[in-house]
């Protein structure tokens, strides 16, 4: 377990207006070393543009975020093209957009759509933003610190005005969503299951007819598992004993992937490297074993095996073998390390390697990356 990391989990149930239309509603979430952002945009209107709006915007912000903005000033410009937007034929979105540290500070800065709702393990309650105004357009702005087992919910306006002539004469409101979910957690109801919960108690309210796009999404906190990944000896041989004595020292699970970097990894360790005896698979490349470190496996070759495999249900695996053995270990992980060594490994530029398809680590570490990031998890790529 990685000190000091908070994971942050985000769970979303949404609805169209229409069901046979696209949801103009969009949650994403961006993960960081430093932090994780979670958005919520409301395309104006429902339908495909509503969805192209609320796409836009989430596209032009997180954009901002990853050239460097801070979360204000990247809300500034966007905040500026939706006022130009606002009253024309140009697409245009509400939205909310938090940002929590992984020591649990969190900032949420919201632009014509509902306050967030603060979750912990007891209550909810709607917070109380103050507004400042940015570019000509007033924006509500909300901190507060989460610890591990509590969270913030964001619902787009169509959950705030369910139950709209339908004996709500304002609709359900924030507080009214905070009290329910308040509710649900007096009844123990988990936290993976209040977004749904939430939708359903909308859905009531509104007597089955959504009047607008609907959607929860809850983001909360859990301490975060960590798997770090060693895969080939530094560029520079003098530094081997400062990154293996670095990689020793983190937190987490330890797999080193590569017979050399497995050498270099027992030679500053005083220990032998054990190679597999019957190796149960015919596929896989075969274990290695160094007393300390959790799983030792071949370099190439398992890595574009895991990537192969990434996505695939572990009751499909027909034998026990080092590539599921990292499948489990990596799909199991919130936050993944990798310290990849830049030695060049000349066997792996070998013709033959490339004709069987295999990928040298410098191009499928990248790969294998983006693929644990699609499925939610932090991901930081360290070369030494």
């Amino acid at each position: 377990m990685e000190r000091g990391y908070i994971h942050v989990e985000v769970d979303t149930c949404q609805i169209p207006k229409r069901p046979e239309a696209p949801c103009g509603d969009l949650v994403l979430c961006e993960r960081t070393s430093a932090s994780t952002t979670v958005l919520l945009c409301d395309g104006l209107g429902s339908g495909i543009r509503a969805s192209i709006a609320a796409n836009m915007a989430s596209a032009r912000l997180l954009a901002l975020r990853r050239r460097g903005y801070s979360l204000r000033g990247a809300v500034t410009s966007l905040v500026r093209t939706m006022a130009e937007a606002k009253g024309t034929d140009l697409p245009y979105a509400a939205f909310t957009v938090a940002c929590v540290l992984n020591d649990g500070v969190a900032t949420c800065l919201s632009y014509e759509c509902p306050p967030p709702i603060l979750v912990t393990q007891r209550y909810a309650q709607a917070l109380q933003p103050r507004s400042v105004t940015l570019e000509g357009g007033v924006v509500s702005e909300a901190s507060f610190h989460l610890s591990p087992g509590e969270g913030f919910l964001l619902v787009s306006d169509g959950i705030t005005q369910a139950g709209l002539g339908a004996g709500y004469p304002r609709g359900w409101g924030i507080e009214g969503v905070a009290k329910h979910v308040s509710e649900c957690l007096r009844d123990r109801v988990r936290l993976h299951d209040l977004p749904q919960r939430v939708l359903s108690q909308a859905c009531r309210l509104s007597r089955g007819i959504a009047g607008d796009d609907c959607t929860a999404a809850l983001a909360y906190c859990r301490r975060g598992s960590t798997v770090n990944i060693l895969t080939g000896p530094p560029a520079d041989p003098a530094n081997d004993s400062a990154v293996v004595k670095r990689f020793l020292l983190m937190e987490g699970v330890k797999i080193v992937c590569g017979g050399t970097t497995a050498q270099v990894v027992a030679r500053v360790l005083g220990r032998k490297v054990t190679l597999e005896e019957h190796p149960e698979s015919l596929l896989a490349p075969p274990c290695y074993r160094i007393e300390g470190i959790d799983l030792v496996t071949e370099g190439a070759v398992t890595l574009n095996q895991i990537y192969n495999v990434l996505d695939e249900d572990p009751s499909a695996f027909a034998e026990v073998s080092a590539v599921t053995d990292l499948h489990a270990l990596v799909t199991a992980a919130d936050r993944v390390n990798i310290l990849m060594g830049g030695a060049v490994n000349p066997a792996t530029s070998d013709i033959s390697f490339r004709q069987k398809g295999i990928l040298t680590r410098r191009a499928i570490i990248p790969l294998l990356a983006r693929r644990l990031e699609d499925a939610g998890k932090l991901v930081v790529v360290e070369h030494v």
